[in-house]
């Protein structure tokens, strides 16, 4: 007999699975800027391109979260799935640098959106209270297993068979995802909830707008991590992809299934500070150094931060949101993630063409400290600790 407080439902598992192979399509095109740059394209360029996908998914958030609040959480999924198909095959068309690429960009930005936004409130809804930030770290995990594979299988698909192995290869695992979310099935809601007050209304919920504030500072810096690493490994001769993101997603996942407990346990705030702080280690420790050794610690250090800080930041935004507006609660905070790379994308590679890589880094490890710094300014004025 399941216990009440269970995580590992048929619903979570499905979810999870689904999530799982979402995201490996997904982040099989942080090699997008090495095809990109063999295209003729310059960083500039390579980040409007990244940032075209993150253009898409903000202008589709306010309908998804709208939608998802009304119509359930399936629908969203299993359209968002059948789209993401339509954008991995579209890169198969790609062979010059043109408007075809901002094209494809946006197509798969709306599914990404959808997909996030969708899956990580289903996680939310199924897993119990007293086990929120665990529940939504371990579901993350689903999301981080396939950074360390999607870098290593990436650098072997394009290194034997070259880019079009990959568009192929990241088509049939979108297939697979949307096999697998089939059986899902929304949860009811409870009666008497308060009915939701509209998207803009969510945004501007004062015990939400901390939360707004250092998701997009901690976005935009985790963008130099996904949008230029290749190109800097790549310049710099030295590592690759796939050993930091395996670093980044060996920490992660150890994280949050040895210690996933603990923000519930000792409170969310008190284990979110180190690991802003971690993240901040790992982006300098980029800057500095490139050898094999420091690419693997920073990829731990980034790892330590990512692992921590999103679960817990997305447990305090579903349990500071109103029940009837989590569906738009979760697309703003996903919505999060798009806009550090709208941001982070043109504005890095601008710093990168200037002054260099390492600038880049130093410039995000230091937005991440003084974003940590805004966000326990702005909790003090809120005159309360959790959550």
């Amino acid at each position: 007999m399941r216990r009440p407080d269970s995580l590992l439902t048929p619903a979570f598992v499905l979810a999870w699975l689904s999530s799982f192979a979402h995201t490996l399509a997904l982040h099989s095109y942080v090699h997008l800027s090495g095809y990109l740059e063999g295209l003729g394209a310059s960083s500039v360029a390579i980040g409007w391109a990244f940032s075209f996908l993150a253009i898409a998914a903000l202008a589709a958030r306010p309908l998804v979260g709208r939608a998802m609040d009304r119509h359930g959480r399936r629908i969203i999924i299993l359209l968002g799935a059948v789209i993401h198909v339509f954008a991995c095959a579209s890169y198969l068309l790609i062979h010059e640098m043109g408007p075809l690429v901002y094209a494809v960009r946006a197509l798969h930005g709306v599914a990404e959106g959808m997909l996030f936004s969708a899956l990580f409130t289903y996680a939310a809804d199924i897993v119990p209270d007293a086990r929120r930030t665990e529940g939504i770290a371990l579901f993350g995990v689903s999301g981080l297993l396939p950074v360390a594979l999607a870098g290593a299988l990436g650098d072997v698909i394009i290194t034997q068979h070259g880019y079009r192995a990959l568009f192929l290869f990241t088509i049939a695992v979108a297939v697979v995802a949307l096999l697998v979310s089939l059986p899902l099935r929304d949860i009811a809601k409870p009666a008497g909830m308060e009915p939701a007050r509209g998207f803009v209304t969510t945004l501007r919920e004062p015990r939400l707008m901390p939360l707004w504030f250092v998701g997009i500072v901690f976005a935009t810096s985790l963008s130099t991590l996904f949008i230029f690493l290749k190109t800097y490994m790549l310049a710099e001769k030295s590592g690759n992809v796939g050993t930091f993101f395996g670093a980044f997603a060996f920490a992660a996942v150890t994280l949050r299934v040895t210690l996933g407990w603990l923000p519930d346990r000792i409170g969310a705030l008190r284990t979110l500070y180190p690991s802003v702080l971690a993240l901040a280690l790992g982006l300098m420790l980029l800057a500095l150094n490139t050898t094999t050794a420091s690419i693997i610690v920073a990829g731990l250090l980034c790892g330590i931060g990512h692992g921590f800080a999103f679960p817990i930041l997305a447990g305090l935004v579903v349990a500071r949101a109103r029940p009837s507006e989590r569906g738009a609660a979760m697309t703003a905070f996903t919505a999060l993630f798009h806009i550090g790379v709208l941001a982070g994308g043109p504005s890095f590679g601008l710093i990168i063409d200037a002054a260099g890589y390492p600038a880049a880094y130093l410039v995000a490890a230091a937005a991440v400290v003084f974003g940590a710094i805004g966000f326990a300014w702005l909790e003090s004025r809120r005159g309360v600790v959790a959550p």
